[in-house]
């Protein structure tokens, strides 16, 4: 699937392409899944602040079984499961990716936990860990907490032993956050919700706050950090980007922090690796079950893009290439 401007998904087409081969440091995966989250559909649709080259293919993550490999590859082999990305180039029957993107699905995970596993959960890892130092007991707020990130967010929140209250626009939103064992669900509306929020907090303010969303609860949220918070800037699902007055950062001790997973894998994959490894063995011991969202056929990209777009959805969209 392919287009050679990327204004709508009405500029995509299925095309014929012949099978690539895997240069000398590459692995050629025949796709079974590829995930399909609102970051995806952004990049594929011309509205993230990277823009990518044309012809495009969107799909930044896939789940598939290897086909080939190149001659420098090591630890990966013909018929091993894997997941892999790359920063498109996923909605396809196979592709090619460095093997440094490439890692063995364990054998407790599906692919179609796989498929939408791997940016998220290091976005969540690398956001909480490296960038907000999060401690066991403290309070984390997870905005857009249904989605795929903020799924993410919770569960590991939880693992690193936070105490999570995530934050969602609707019942059943929240009530799958709640089974993902967040220890509160907040709604989004204005009035009254600093209140609600410090009701949630014992009668404090959180500790972190990891906000995908940046919305209009943005500054409300921020004026509630308890002592020396942090407020992670993951995107911008809800809109238009807001602005702080700077003084609420010295009259808190709080800090704005930006947690980039893209250039976080750019230029430092070796600690990007360490946390997939993390995250990967708390699947294999099964304390960490990646949630799997709504499931769409190749025929029907568009929807899912769409769909992605749409704020609708709970985890990370699939959509379904190949046969397993």
């Amino acid at each position: 699937m392919q287009a050679d401007k990327i204004d709508s998904v009405d500029d995509y087409r299925m095309i014929d392409a012949p099978i690539p081969s895997p240069a000398p440091d590459e692995v050629l995966v025949k796709v079974m899944l590829c995930g399909m989250g609102y970051v995806d559909a952004l990049v594929a649709l011309g509205g993230y602040q990277v823009k990518p080259a044309v012809p495009f293919t969107p799909g930044q993550e896939i789940a598939g079984i290897v086909e080939a490999v190149g001659a420098e590859v090591t630890d990966i082999k013909p018929g091993d499961r894997v997941m892999a990305n790359s920063f498109g180039g996923g909605l396809a029957e196979y592709v090619v990716a460095k093997q440094v993107m490439v890692a063995v699905i364990p054998d407790a995970m599906t692919f179609a936990q796989a498929a939408g596993f791997r940016i998220n959960y290091i976005t969540a890892l690398h956001a909480l860990r490296d960038r907000a130092a999060i401690q066991p007991g403290e309070r984390l707020l997870v905005f857009g907490a249904a989605g795929g990130v903020g799924s993410a967010a919770i569960q590991v929140g939880r693992q690193l032993g936070a105490e999570v209250i995530a934050v969602a626009s609707s019942e059943a939103k929240r009530a799958f956050a709640l089974d993902l064992r967040a220890t509160a669900a907040l709604d989004t509306e204005a009035e009254g919700w600093r209140d609600r929020l410090k009701a949630a907090c014992g009668g404090k303010g959180p500790d972190v706050i990891f906000d995908p969303v940046t919305g209009p609860l943005f500054e409300a949220a921020f004026r509630s950090l308890a002592w020396r918070g942090r407020h992670l800037v993951i995107g911008f699902a809800g809109g238009p980007i807001p602005k702080l007055p700077i003084n609420l950062a010295l009259m808190k001790g709080a800090s704005l922090v930006g947690a980039d997973v893209r250039q976080f894998l750019l230029y430092e994959h070796a600690q990007a690796a360490r946390h997939l490894e993390q995250l990967l063995a708390w699947v294999g011991d099964g304390s960490l079950v990646p949630p799997v969202g709504k499931q769409f056929s190749f025929g029907d990209f568009a929807e899912a893009m769409r769909f992605a777009t749409s704020g609708a959805g709970m985890a990370k969209s699939i959509i379904q290439v190949g046969e397993h």
